[in-house]
């Protein structure tokens, strides 16, 4: 049996390999360690930086991702059931806090992803051996050779079992998840021109090195490489689990060539429809990971902006300058909202985005995709900012995630708690005269002193709005407000609506795009 300390093996100068590209990220061959191990690598974070900047002169060369037969045409079951076998994960014996699985390769997930391990500041590259997995039903391709890794997978051991926190695994795709959380929202390290006429760029990470974790510390460093047409980049994640999982990324990002739409913290999730789009005939009440985009921008406005699964492709912009936060929520978490015993979607994690230092002028730009798949991630946002990066150029950022149940950052002010949306009474079906429905909650409503006299303002553009009711309900501390929208004769309209108290807003600002 091939022994867990045979798979990391020393490898000598792997960074100025991997600048080469000759033979890009290729592993050690063979699945015994050599008799004689060469002197190990010495590891230096600013390596990384300095293999982005090399890559970054180079011309772009794809990587290979050729698969043997039996591995390139895999059913998606069929590859989910190839898992590396218990006693050939990394630490899983040892105290450290965190347990890596080394992912295959197959399926969707054909591209290879260097992985080493960082242990005493040493680099140890790992080698794939087909004796590392169990392959559940079906037999692997005799003779296969160093294929590689797909993708890494963290688990936590928790109450005796081991609890998987996050995956790194495609293109520069991750997703975590908090405590007793499912996998949701997918995160990408960068995203270049989405839901652009002249077509997505999607870079890859390329190698990844992991830094031994220490019990102690409850964290765990992940270094990247990510390379792509137009742009390299040197990442950095420091991950540390618990009732919300934190990563905090920094990355520098080196330009090719000019680039002019690229989104930093970018994230993707699922939104098939709710209460304000029900379309689809379901037995479940809704179907998403979140119900909506919320903001806090550099003016300290709280924005609240439900999605939505249109008919055509939507793309809004969120004007600002040096944005405070931002991220997909799941507000619902009553599992009568889905009634789905499988999916649960109320369990799915929000992920919320806050800038380290100071971004500049940019926006965050929404976008949403129509979707009749409950496995499509249909909803993208990210920021995009306004300065482009020049050819030969460097830029640097930081941000924090936190994936949780709820933000760490909320207003002092009422959150949106439902929106709904149905023909007003005398609309035409399918006309533009639509009747909405809002719910503000918040602790505020039960003190009469700073809710003296609550107006709705409320505008659309284009469009009017009338039948302007509105509903205050001090032992829920709710207020509702309900409204008619005709859009006359144009296609789509802006709305927004904020609760506002001798003449200052005592709730979020609620944006919606209404369209046919």
């Amino acid at each position: 049996m091939l022994k867990r300390r045979d798979l990391l093996k020393y490898a000598a100068g792997s960074f100025a390999a991997a600048a080469t590209l000759d033979a890009p990220f290729a592993l050690a061959q063979g699945a015994a360690a050599p008799a004689i191990e060469p002197t190990p690598a010495q590891f230096d974070p600013a390596s990384v930086v300095d293999l982005a900047r090399a890559l970054s002169k180079k011309p772009y060369k794809a990587p290979n991702s050729a698969l043997p037969e039996g591995f390139a045409n895999l059913s998606q079951d069929a590859y989910a059931g190839i898992r590396a076998k218990p006693e050939n994960k990394i630490w899983a014996t040892e105290n450290t806090g965190f347990v890596l699985e080394p992912l295959h390769r197959g399926s969707v997930f054909a591209a290879q992803m260097g992985v080493s391990i960082i242990e005493n500041g040493f680099e140890r590259r790992l080698a794939y051996s087909p004796d590392l997995f169990d392959f559940g039903k079906i037999t692997p391709p005799a003779n296969v050779g160093d294929i590689g890794f797909s993708g890494i997978r963290l688990s936590v051991p928790f109450e005796g079992e081991l609890r998987e926190v996050a995956v790194f695994q495609g293109a520069s795709f991750f997703r975590a998840r908090a405590s007793f959380q499912l996998f949701g929202t997918v995160a990408r390290g960068l995203s270049i021109r989405t839901a652009d006429p002249r077509g997505e760029e999607t870079p890859a990470f390329r190698q990844v090195w992991i830094e031994k974790p220490n019990l102690a510390t409850n964290a765990i460093v992940i270094h990247a490489l990510l390379d792509s047409e137009s742009v390299t980049g040197a990442y950095r994640f420091t991950m540390r689990p618990g009732d919300a999982t934190i990563i905090d990324t920094e990355c520098t990002l080196f330009a090719r060539v000019n680039v002019d739409h690229y989104g930093l913290a970018t994230m993707a999730s699922t939104f098939v429809y709710g209460p304000l789009d029900r379309r689809r005939d379901d037995i479940r009440p809704s179907v998403h990971e979140i119900g909506g985009l919320q903001i806090l921008n550099g003016n300290d406005e709280w924005i609240w902006r439900p999605v939505s699964n249109r008919e055509t492709l939507q793309a809004s912009a969120f004007v600002d300058t040096n944005p405070k936060g931002f991220g997909f929520l799941q507000r619902e978490r009553n599992f009568g909202a889905y009634q789905d015993d499988v999916a649960h979607w109320e369990w799915r994690p929000s992920l919320w985005i806050e800038p380290i230092g100071e971004w500049g002028a940019g926006e965050v730009t929404l976008v949403e995709i129509p979707s009749e798949s409950e496995v499509n991630d249909n909803m993208v946002a990210y920021w995009r900012p306004k300065a482009p990066l020049t050819a030969g150029a460097e830029a640097s950022f930081a941000y924090r995630q936190f994936w949780c149940w709820q933000a760490p950052s909320r207003p002092a002010l009422a959150q949106v708690a439902v929106s709904r949306s149905g023909r007003s009474t005398g609309g035409q079906p399918g006309g533009k005269r639509r009747r909405f429905l809002v719910d503000f909650a918040g602790d505020i409503f039960s003190d009469p002193q700073r809710t003296q006299e609550i107006t709705p303002n409320l505008t659309a553009s284009p469009g009017t709005i009338s039948s302007v009711r509105s509903f205050l309900d001090r032992d829920r501390k709710s207020m509702r407000v309900i409204f008619d929208m005709d859009a006359g004769a144009d296609a789509w309209s802006e709305l927004r609506l904020v609760l506002e108290s001798q003449g200052k807003p005592i709730s979020e600002t609620w944006l919606y795009r209404w369209t046919p």
